[in-house]
């Protein structure tokens, strides 16, 4: 007889919460079960750093918030939490939370080949159910290529792909620009292929 494969555990919203205040590393929540983040490299660091760094520097004094991975996001409150790279939050009821988000207008996260499937394909239609958020940037790593996509007046999210350090962001619910060479500040990125490798 085979053996039955154990269940994995599954947690309360509440059980979450508790594990992730006194836990060393982040979890993903997503209906009942919790799934341990992986570790970052250097580039994806940096990467987060500039975004922060660029978008901070524009929105202070502004009444807008920048947080970086260690602040949490209630995508779908009682059923998705996670942790993205960078999101911008303007709305009042965020700006007295201590730990939890929910009401993001810009999301970034920084590309990697483990998860470059997840957050482009099954992450992004989750955020997409949040009514705030505006624009959702995926930043890759190993060549310049920032994929932007944006919620237009019809509800459709575009896409537009910026490929040159020349290239800008323009985010008018923050009121500002952001450049693709400060978000490789210090990377020494390579360049879009002109064509695609032959095989």
């Amino acid at each position: 007889m085979e053996p039955v494969p154990a269940q994995p555990r599954r947690y309360t919203v509440e059980e979450y919460i508790a594990l992730e205040e006194v836990s060393a590393q982040r979890h993903e929540y997503f209906e009942g079960e919790v799934y341990a983040m992986p570790g970052a490299s250097a580039t994806h660091h940096t990467i987060r750093q500039n975004c922060v760094i660029s978008l901070r520097g524009s929105l202070r004094g502004r009444g807008c918030k920048v947080y970086d991975e260690g602040m949490q996001l209630a995508v779908s409150e009682g059923r998705y939490y996670t942790y993205p790279d960078v999101m911008v939050t303007c709305h009042p009821d965020d700006q007295r939370e201590e730990r939890v988000m929910r009401h993001p207008v810009l999301i970034i996260e920084i590309l990697s080949p483990s998860t470059a499937d997840h957050d482009r394909s099954w992450k992004f239609n989750q955020y997409k159910q949040l009514p705030s958020l505006q624009h959702y940037v995926l930043v890759s790593q190993h060549t310049c290529l920032v994929e932007w996509f944006r919620r237009e007046p019809s509800g459709v999210w575009s896409f537009t792909p910026l490929g040159e350090l020349t290239d800008t962001l323009e985010l008018p619910e923050l009121a500002l620009t952001l450049r693709v060479a400060d978000i490789y500040d210090e990377i020494d990125i390579a360049p879009m292929r002109a064509q695609p490798p032959v095989g």
